[in-house]
C-alpha cells in the first residue's frame, strides 16, 4: 500500500485534527441570517476545504458586487470565535495517532488552508502545536488547496521529499491537494464523503484516526 519508505506525516487541521468545520458552517448560516440573505447548506458545503480568501470570493460572487463582504466577514468571525472559544474539541484518535508516530521517530507537520494566526491560535489552544516540527499555512504559499503548494511547503520545511510523506485529509479539496503533491494520501472524512474521483486518489478512507493508526501499526 505504501509506495515509498515513510519519513514524515502531514496533517490537515480543520476537520481532521480539530473539530472546527461544523462551527464554521453554523457561523456562515448565522452571518447570512444577520444580514437577511439566504445561504444554502449546499453552498456552505462547497466551501469546505477552501481557504478563507477563496471563500470570500465565492460569497461575493453569490451575492453580487454590491454585497458588503466586510459586514459579512465581521459577523462570521464573531459567530465562529464565540463558538470555538466556548469549545475547541480535538478529533477522535488525534492524540493516540500523534503519540504513535512520534514513538516511531517520524517527523510531523501541519498543512492547512487556514492563515497562520488562526492555525497557531487553534493548535495552541488545542494543546497540539508543540507536536509538530513545522506548520505550513495558506499565508506561506501562492496557491491554496486544491493546488499542492501547502503540502509541498510542509514537506520542504521538514526536509523530506513529498513522496516519502503520508498525508491525512478530511475534505475532497484537501485530498486533491495532497495527492497532487505526490504524497501517500489517506482520507478521514468529516462533513462530506469522498467524491468518486477523489476516492480513487486515496490509498484508503478511514472512519477516524483510531482506525488509521491501527493500519499504520501494521504497515510501519
Amino acid at each position: 500500500m505504501l509506495r515509498k519508505p515513510v519519513e514524515a506525516v502531514l496533517f490537515d487541521m480543520d476537520g481532521l485534527l480539530i473539530d472546527t468545520e461544523a462551527a464554521y458552517l453554523d457561523a456562515l448560516q448565522d452571518a447570512a441570517r444577520d444580514l437577511e440573505v439566504h445561504m444554502s447548506m449546499e453552498f456552505c458545503h462547497s466551501m469546505i476545504g477552501i481557504s478563507g480568501r477563496e471563500c470570500e470570493i465565492m460569497i461575493q460572487g453569490l451575492y453580487g458586487p454590491g454585497f458588503r463582504l466586510d459586514h459579512f466577514r465581521e459577523r462570521f468571525t464573531g459567530h465562529a470565535r464565540r463558538r470555538l472559544e466556548a469549545h475547541l474539541p480535538v478529533k477522535p484518535g488525534v492524540v493516540e495517532m500523534l503519540d504513535f508516530l512520534a514513538a516511531r521517530g517520524l517527523r510531523l507537520a501541519v498543512a492547512t488552508g487556514s492563515g497562520r494566526v488562526t492555525a497557531e491560535r487553534h493548535l495552541g489552544r488545542a494543546g497540539l502545536i508543540d507536536r509538530f516540527a513545522a506548520v505550513a499555512t495558506r499565508d506561506d504559499v501562492e496557491n491554496a488547496k486544491p493546488a499542492p503548494d501547502v503540502y509541498l511547503e510542509a514537506a520542504r520545511r521538514l526536509g523530506v521529499a513529498p513522496e516519502r510523506c503520508i498525508a491525512f485529509e478530511d475534505s475532497n479539496v484537501g485530498l486533491t491537494a495532497a495527492h497532487a503533491a505526490g504524497t501517500m494520501a489517506f482520507m478521514v472524512p468529516d462533513i462530506l464523503p469522498p467524491l468518486p474521483e477523489v476516492h480513487a486518489k486515496c490509498l484508503r478512507v478511514f472512519d477516524d484516526l483510531h482506525e488509521a493508526r491501527r493500519l499504520l501499526e501494521e504497515l510501519l
